[in-house]
C-alpha cells in the first residue's frame, strides 16, 4: 500500500464525491423537511455511505471474482437506473397532457430518519453505474494485493471522502437555518403556485426521451 496508490485512490474518491444525486437529495431535505431536517439529511448520508462501503467491501473481498462481479453489478444497476429514469420521463410526459395546479415543494409526511436511510442507500446504488472512479479504485486495491484489513480501511476512507461534500452541505445548512428557510419560502412562492399548462409537444419530447434512455443500457451491453 504505497503513498502513490493512496493518493491516487484519494483523488478518485474526491472526483466521485461530486455526486449530484446524493448532494441534491441532501439539499432538498434541508430545504423541505418540516421537522428534524438535520437528522433526516444525516440519515440519508449514512445510507449513501452504507451502500458505498458495503458494495466496495463485497467486491474487494471477492478478489479473484472482482472483475466479473464489477461487470455484473454495473449491468444490473445500469438497467435499474436507466429503467427508473425512463419510467419517470413517461410519468412526466403523461402529466403534461393536461392542466394541473402546481404543488408546493414538500416531502411526504412519512419521510423521516428511518425512511431516509434506505432512501440514501437506494439513490446512491442507482448512481453507481456512473461511478467509474469507484470501480477503478477497487480494481487498484485488488491489484495491489494488500491485506484485507488495509483494503477495508482504504474503502472506509474512500467512503468518508465520498460523503464529505454532503456533510459540509449539512453543516452549512444547519448553521444557516434561517437563511435556508427563507430560500425555501422563495422557492415555494415561485414554483408552488399557479397552473402547469398542458403541452403536447413537450409530452411527446418526454416520451421520446424515455425511449432513448431505456435503450441506453442495451446499447452499452
Amino acid at each position: 500500500m504505497t503513498p502513490a496508490l493512496l493518493a491516487g485512490i484519494a483523488g478518485l474518491a474526491a472526483l466521485d464525491a461530486l455526486n449530484p444525486a446524493t448532494i441534491v437529495s441532501v439539499a432538498l431535505i434541508l430545504l423541505a423537511a418540516p421537522r428534524r431536517p438535520g437528522l433526516i439529511a444525516l440519515a440519508t448520508v449514512a445510507g449513501a455511505a452504507l451502500t458505498v462501503f458495503a458494495v466496495g467491501t463485497a467486491l474487494y473481498l471477492t478478489a479473484g471474482a472482482a472483475v466479473g462481479a464489477v461487470e455484473g453489478v454495473i449491468t444490473v444497476l445500469r438497467f435499474a437506473a436507466f429503467g427508473a429514469a425512463a419510467v419517470g420521463l413517461v410519468v412526466a410526459g403523461v402529466r403534461r397532457l393536461r392542466d394541473r395546479p402546481r404543488r408546493p415543494v414538500a416531502l411526504p409526511a412519512w419521510f423521516g430518519p428511518w425512511t431516509a436511510l434506505p432512501f440514501g442507500a437506494v439513490v446512491t446504488a442507482a448512481d453507481l453505474p456512473n461511478a467509474f472512479p469507484y470501480f477503478i479504485a477497487i480494481e487498484r486495491l485488488v491489484d495491489a494485493g494488500a491485506p484485507a484489513w488495509q483494503g477495508l480501511l482504504v474503502l472506509a476512507g474512500y467512503t468518508l471522502v465520498y460523503c464529505l461534500p454532503c456533510l459540509v452541505l449539512l453543516v452549512v445548512g444547519l448553521l444557516a437555518r434561517e437563511r435556508t428557510r427563507a430560500r425555501l419560502e422563495r422557492i415555494v412562492a415561485r414554483f408552488g403556485q399557479g397552473t402547469v399548462r398542458r403541452s403536447v409537444p413537450l409530452a411527446v419530447l418526454l416520451f421520446a426521451a424515455a425511449v432513448a434512455v431505456a435503450a441506453v443500457p442495451f446499447l452499452l451491453s
